[in-house]
């Protein structure tokens, strides 16, 4: 009996050192609760209340006004910055995260999406995953550490930035790289992009983000005459669409390896069982029937392999009684870094196969490279990992979406998405409805990144 209850005894002893304090779980929580409650959409809000309410929480706690900087492009698009200062022995760290979220209208979820609930285990809210979590814990982790009077070797620079999901003239990133890059300059920064990986409940990977796809935009065009509804004619713009679009959606792009995918997936096959463990060795060594296997196996495993597109928006006609002079949609590709945008605009008129659909891409395109495989970094990110979840490994990824990292890695700071909150492996309902993240996962979140952070600002680490 006292032999069982010194085991439970270390078995919640253990738990409770995945957890924060419970004064700095609760900051936090206040944090979190107060910026998801901002309604901060790319259209339908802003992101400056979210800056003027962290900024006005880090000078009560001590914050100079010289240390914080609160600005951006637009009035309704600030950003944060505030630095911490180190010793100066070595450059500073960046920790990024973005502020503005995904439209989210309330007829669309089972709850208020601007009302941070916690419910059954979960957090819910827009912005609950994407990205106000890591937001919530760099602050809170950043007071945590002047509370304590650490001293690190480097300054520790936290941006929140506007407009990472709207992107354009507003983004934050890149208005700060252009007018204040003197404020995040940094050897290296952490950003969103990476996540723990579940499956059933059981931890496999702690991904660490080092490429990234990127972004695309097309805008589909069919123009026509029109004519009176009475009158029907098989020439009809919305019919022409309708066929590009099923096309579309029956088309794969070729499936595709590189450095960073075989690393993920040669080091994933020694933690998976079953047959798919031999499947995902066979992507590690090239195999194509592996790789459509896997790529059918999991929408994440497939958006790693190749580039994607996929209908994202759609308009048409002017009048319920009049043939269509217009149909439109937006094409949304997630881009494999070695394919160029001329490839994927001529692959897809190729799958339309209709001279009547133009395709035109919107918006400027931004590409950047990948980040190096700092050996430094990974290891100590695998040790941090490995202390608070022993034998989960951390696995390098190439991200399937973009981030506001492929600024900083084209401005030479290389970036690294890294987080530590662990979800289940296809259960991403970021820009979905009822977006959340597991209570525990966002406490044990705060746990690692602040010890990560802290590992990495240490004199003489």
């Amino acid at each position: 009996m006292r032999y069982a209850l010194f085991l439970l005894t270390l078995g919640v002893s253990a738990a409770a050192e995945l957890m924060p304090p419970a004064g700095d779980q609760q900051l936090a929580r206040e944090i979190y609760k107060q910026i998801v409650e901002i309604k901060s959409g790319y259209s339908s809000g802003a992101t400056t209340p979210v800056a003027e309410a962290v900024a006005a929480r880090l000078k009560s706690e001590g914050f100079p006004d010289s240390d914080i900087f609160v600005g951006g492009a637009a009035p309704a698009k600030a950003n944060l910055v505030v630095r911490y200062h180190g010793s100066g022995a070595r450059k500073p760290i960046l920790l990024l995260a973005h502020t503005d979220v995904v439209e989210a209208k309330r007829e669309d979820w089972s709850m208020d999406p601007f009302t941070l609930t916690e419910k059954d285990g979960y957090f819910y809210g827009r912005g609950s995953s994407d990205d106000k979590a890591q937001a919530a814990v760099w602050i809170a982790n950043l007071i945590r550490y002047k509370r304590e009077n650490f001293h690190p070797d480097r300054d520790i620079i936290v941006a929140l930035t506007a407009d990472e999901e709207g992107g354009g003239p507003y983004n934050g990133v890149a208005w700060l790289l252009k007018n204040h890059r003197e404020l995040i300059d940094a050897d290296l920064a952490l950003n969103e992009g990476g996540r723990g990986e579940m499956l059933q409940g059981k931890r496999i990977a702690n991904d660490v983000q080092v490429a990234e796809k990127y972004v695309v935009n097309f805008r589909l065009e069919v123009h026509n005459k029109g004519g009176h509804s009475s009158l029907p004619v098989p020439d009809n713009a919305i019919y022409h669409l309708a066929g590009a679009l099923e096309r579309l959606s029956h088309f794969g792009f070729p499936l595709k390896n590189d450095d960073v995918t075989r690393a993920y997936f040669g080091q994933l096959s020694k933690i998976e069982t079953g047959s798919i463990a031999a499947e995902l060795a066979g992507v590690a060594a090239d195999s194509q029937p592996a790789m459509e296997h896997v790529a059918a196996a999991s929408p994440m495993w497939n958006s790693m392999l190749r580039t994607t597109c996929v209908a994202t928006q759609i308009e048409g006609g002017h009048a319920r009684n009049a043939l269509p002079q217009l149909a439109a949609a937006t094409i949304n590709c997630r881009v494999r870094p070695e394919d160029a945008v001329e490839y994927v605009q001529e692959a897809l008129a190729k799958v339309f196969n209709d001279e009547q659909v133009s395709i035109k891409v919107l918006d400027e395109v931004v590409r950047g490279p990948a980040s190096p495989l700092n050996a430094h970094l990974m290891h100590t990110i695998a040790r941090v990992t490995d202390d608070l979840w022993p034998g989960v490994p951390v696995l390098p990824v190439l991200l399937t979406g973009a981030t506001d990292g492929l600024y900083l890695r084209s401005a030479g700071i290389p970036t690294y998405g890294v987080q530590g909150f662990f979800y289940e492996r296809d259960d991403n309902r970021a820009h979905g409805r009822d977006e959340r993240i597991l209570v525990r996962s966002f406490y044990e979140g705060q746990t690692f990144l602040y010890d990560l952070v802290k590992a990495l600002s240490l004199p003489g680490a």
